[in-house]
């Protein structure tokens, strides 16, 4: 009868030991009312425009014991452009930009597997953005901020902060009008500028 006890508390401790590790993954919902999807790129040589996204989701698993962030998958609605000018966002839309109308283009993706991230640490994130059906790595750098617990719902909370250079270019992003003082309109060097938070799902 000892025996038996003891191999049955034996297996529930094992199993308790095989399942930490799932336990420890948490997956994670961005929190769209605390997000910010922007970018900046130079106008007219002399100046340059900030916009932003306003419509954007994803998820990721978070592994805090462990300090990784893996399947990081998100989604941005391209026509939700916001440059805070009507003529400019509708020009952005049109075929000489991103070109919503068509079903390949209505969607902006970034995809990354796995990268470190510890609270109040540097992180490097590695993947792959696809704009207008172009699909090319990118790396993203900035801070993990840490976790906290929302105290209006109860669930993890975590922020971060991200940021990346990309050519429009090499996206298809191609459009654009030469100046008679020289130089062109619009940069070809676009500015990636993330901040957020992210809840526990």
């Amino acid at each position: 009868m000892n025996a038996f006890v003891s191999k049955s508390v034996f297996s529930l401790a094992l199993s308790l030991m095989l399942a930490t590790p799932a336990l420890a993954s948490v997956k994670y919902s961005l929190d769209q009312t605390h997000l910010n999807v922007g970018f900046k790129i130079q106008h007219l040589v002399v100046s340059s425009v900030k916009g932003r996204f306003n419509k954007a989701e994803g998820t990721f698993t978070f592994d805090e014991k462990a300090g990784k962030v893996k399947g990081l998958d998100v989604t941005i609605d391209t026509a939700s452009i916001d440059t805070n000018n009507k003529d400019r966002d509708d020009h952005l839309r049109n075929q000489d930009f991103f070109d919503v109308t068509k079903p390949a283009n209505k969607t902006i993706k970034f995809v990354a597997k796995e990268f470190a991230a510890k609270p109040g640490q540097e992180v490097t994130v590695n993947g792959d953005l696809t704009i207008k059906g172009v699909k090319k790595p990118v790396t993203l750098k900035g801070k993990f901020i840490g976790k906290t617990k929302n105290p209006f719902n109860q669930k993890d909370k975590v922020g971060f902060e991200l940021s990346g250079k990309i050519n429009r270019k090499d996206f298809g992003l191609t459009w654009n009008k030469v100046l008679e003082a020289g130089g062109v309109a619009v940069g070809e060097e676009v500015e990636i500028l993330i901040d957020g938070e992210a809840d526990s799902i």
